[in-house]
């Protein structure tokens, strides 16, 4: 099923997200999380495209796998991995597992590696799909605004570029002040741009995961938050209870002010996934 149909069709919608394995002999695990966060209903699930699109074959399979658990899937491709033969293999690979959706990015290539050069944007990656199938395609955005941006405003006019170019929705990257993405929705509306966004959430269990995570995206980290990572950091039990508390906080904040559509980072944690899920099943009704 389209994402842009589920997202039609629900009042609320949750998903997550799952990582392929590096190597082949890793996959069966892969399989089994896949099975596991399956059991918890999400609307559907993203499966990522690694590094430089090193696990491109694998995030293939593992969204066969999720469709087979009778999941959605969204499978990610990105420009700095990709040319036209690529994408073509790519895509026919999909269509041949009757899956529906794919979430078209830049991508960062690691260092050392140079990228390809045929799709510059994602943008120019989004029509190049559009036009090569009938796929549901959606796009990543910055509550904050892209590192690279020279503004908030300027990302968002690009934004609009990446809309008009076939995506159908977006999913933002993490942040944990929700008053930045009430912000950014208002900008992203008054440029006139009418498509869903999908609210991003990284559940932080440890403190080291924070420090990855703000040090690749530049993400803001609120003095509260910060407090709860000072207090609670080196109590790895107590990390991941706070950290999924305040997970849950964000969205039943986002869903109260009118942010339906939640996606949670679950970093392969089925674990912590259940728990935020099972804190917030009665408002997902």
């Amino acid at each position: 099923m389209k994402i842009s149909d589920i997202i039609a069709s629900k009042e609320i919608t949750v998903s997550l997200e799952i990582f392929p394995p590096k190597q082949g002999t890793e996959l069966e695990h892969s399989r089994k999380l896949v099975a596991e966060m399956a059991k918890l209903s999400p609307d559907f699930i993203s499966v990522t495209y690694g590094a430089a699109g090193t696990t491109a074959r694998f995030t293939a399979e593992l969204a066969d796998e999720v469709e087979r658990c009778g999941i959605a899937s969204l499978a990610h491709v990105t420009c700095v991995s990709t040319d036209e033969e690529v994408l073509d293999n790519y895509l026919a690979s999909l269509k041949a597992n009757g899956i529906e959706n794919i979430l078209a990015l830049r991508g960062d290539m690691p260092d050392g590696r140079e990228p390809k050069k045929v799709y510059t944007h994602a943008s120019d990656l989004a029509t190049a799909i559009k036009q090569k199938g009938d796929f549901c395609i959606g796009g990543a955005c910055y509550p904050e605004g892209h590192p690279e941006a020279t503004s908030v405003s300027a990302d968002i006019d690009a934004l609009k570029i990446k809309a008009e170019s076939g995506c159908e929705f977006f999913t933002t990257q993490m942040f944990f002040d929700n008053d930045i993405m009430y912000s950014f929705l208002s900008k992203f509306q008054r440029k006139g741009i009418n498509i869903p966004v999908i609210a991003g959430i990284m559940p932080i269990t440890n403190a080291r995961q924070l420090g990855r995570s703000v040090a690749l995206s530049g993400t803001t980290v609120p003095r509260r938050f910060r407090e709860i990572v000072e207090r609670f950091g080196d109590k790895p039990l107590a990390m991941r209870q706070a950290g999924i508390a305040f997970a849950t906080e964000q969205i039943i904040d986002l869903i109260a002010n009118g942010v339906n559509n939640i996606h949670i980072y679950a970093m392969n944690k089925p674990d912590v996934a259940a728990e935020i899920l099972s804190n917030i099943s009665e408002i997902r009704k």
